[in-house]
């Protein structure tokens, strides 16, 4: 066994699990500053300056409160259900590759958990399993309110998981390979381009596609508030209340960082490798650049969120089986007959 490589590995899964956390908390004050920006308010103030604790305290407050579990739920299914949903979402980004590697004293230090040769389809995979902890927790509560949550949550991400899957495979027949790290140098160098130039429409579908895995507005139907109390996860309290809702954040930046690395160069950056830098230097401005594009998209997600209104379901099952699945398997029949004949 190479305890080196193990070594390397486990600290690297390390960093990016503290990472992850700490912007699925920071992004919950995000969200809040941004939402009270565009309706003209303060939002979070008074827990440290600028409400900059504000996250920290809501994380205290999770841990703190009464845990509850309804006498009429299936308990072991109750607790299962938010630890599928967390460890899915956690577990996505193992094929991100975060950056350039760097070099300690002629070791090699790598950003990336597993270059899988087959990483796109071990990303659906584990994303799909993600929607058992949606359903068993929405199961498990006995509650009709959080069933019909879990029910509109599958019979989301199973329609738009189609013509997401569609899109990908529009931008495979371009990359010719599933590996996310060959994808993203594929879009390195003068003589090449990002995806989103060569696949725009794929993009749009994936990005539209990425909002309804992730739950958030307007297909936030599986949750909706307004009408459905809390959905699936209403029955819930304590961390395992807070389990779902940091996975949410989890898979909005994951999502971010699956955007950019497809279809935005990933860490690379027109010029960068013209730039002849010192390869640390060079690996922590490839992270930079890769955070840089992650915080943007998830601006965008938050921007969306408080600009466009709720969908009704009919809509949003109309958008994705009849607008969403033929546009896809257009684009893969037109990116298909390009390659053949004109490329």
């Amino acid at each position: 066994m190479d305890w080196a490589l193990l070594l390397d590995k486990t600290i690297l899964i390390v960093i990016i699990f503290a990472v992850s956390l700490g912007i699925a908390a920071y992004s919950t004050y995000g969200e809040r500053k941004i939402a009270a920006f565009l309706q003209d308010r303060l939002g979070p103030d008074r827990a440290g300056p600028f409400g900059l604790l504000q996250p920290i305290a809501d994380g205290v407050k999770m841990f703190t409160k009464e845990e509850i579990i309804p006498n009429a739920s299936d308990k072991f299914l109750f607790i299962v259900g938010p630890c599928i949903f967390m460890m899915t979402a956690l577990m996505t980004s193992a094929i991100i590759p975060w950056g350039k590697s760097f070099n300690f004293g002629g070791h090699e230090f790598g950003l990336q958990v597993a270059d899988l040769n087959v990483g796109l389809l071990y990303l659906f995979a584990v994303v799909s399993i993600g929607g058992y902890g949606i359903m068993i927790g929405g199961w498990a509560s006995n509650n009709k309110f959080a069933l019909l949550g879990a029910l509109r949550a599958a019979s989301q991400m199973i329609s738009y998981e189609l013509a997401m899957g569609m899109s990908i495979v529009a931008l495979l027949l371009i990359n010719n390979s599933l590996s996310l790290r060959e994808i993203v140098d594929g879009q390195a160098g003068d003589g090449n381009v990002w995806n989103v130039v060569r696949q725009p429409i794929g993009f749009l579908i994936f990005l539209i596609c990425a909002f309804a895995e992730c739950n958030r507005a307007p297909f936030d139907l599986p949750e909706s508030e307004s009408e459905l109390i809390g959905g699936y996860h209403t029955e819930f309290s304590s961390m395992k209340l807070g389990l779902f809702l940091f996975a949410e954040y989890i898979n909005m930046f994951i999502s971010s960082a699956i955007i950019a690395s497809l279809y935005f160069g990933g860490y690379h950056f027109p010029g960068i490798d013209s730039l002849d830098l010192p390869q640390n230097i060079a690996a922590i401005v490839s992270i930079a650049v890769l955070f840089a594009k992650i915080l943007f998209f998830i601006f965008f997600f938050m921007w969306v969120r408080w600009t466009l209104p709720r969908f009704r379901y009919d809509q949003l099952m109309n958008l994705g089986w009849k607008i969403l699945i033929p546009l896809s398997i257009v684009n893969v029949l037109v990116t298909g007959a390009w390659i053949t004949f004109f490329k």
